[in-house]
């Protein structure tokens, strides 16, 4: 079972997920960042869908070569790749930054903006607020936040309608027990 809340914020709205079993090992990283073996920074520009895609690539080509698990890698690389593309799609562009620890990532994305209105209704399966040229491309299905939540092991979004947006997300090199 997964656990998740939508936590309400003076300041802007926030949504917060941890999958279950995960729960003490994300407040021990939240409390006490461990030291980076590495990271990694990637513009990502305002609807230029010829390089959204390649931070994610390149962070999956990274952690290839540190050796970590090919089904791990898979979430990674789908859960970064549909933030990305998000970035891209719906914002006036943005950075993906990644930190690499000894047995986790925590990937996290800021754009420029406008903003999630409702973010509740962002996390629902199938909505969408893609404008016609991201739909005519393949995209906008409305199943990148949902997709992100399923491969990662915690995710935070900060968002509200007319301000910049901010994901985080976590994923753990081996199963917490």
């Amino acid at each position: 079972m997964r656990v998740s809340a939508v936590v309400r914020s003076e300041v802007m709205p926030e949504y917060r997920f941890v999958a279950e079993g995960f729960e003490d090992a994300v407040r021990k990283f939240e409390e006490q960042k461990p030291e980076a073996e590495v990271k990694t920074q990637f513009v990502i520009p305002e609807k230029d869908f010829n390089t959204a895609g390649k931070g994610s690539s390149e962070l999956k080509n990274l952690l290839k070569r540190l050796g970590v698990d090919s089904v791990v890698l898979r979430r990674i690389a789908v859960a970064s790749y549909e933030a990305e593309i998000n970035v891209a799609a719906h914002s006036k562009g943005g950075i993906m930054y990644s930190t690499v620890y000894d047995d986790l990532i925590h990937v996290r994305f800021e754009d420029e903006g406008p903003g999630i209105a409702n973010i509740e209704q962002a996390m629902t399966p199938g909505y969408s607020t893609a404008d016609d040229l991201v739909r005519e491309l393949g995209f906008g299905a409305g199943l990148g936040l949902p997709n992100i939540k399923k491969n990662s092991d915690a995710m935070r979004l900060v968002s509200a309608a007319g301000s910049c947006t901010k994901l985080e997300f976590l994923i753990y090199f081996a199963k917490i027990s």
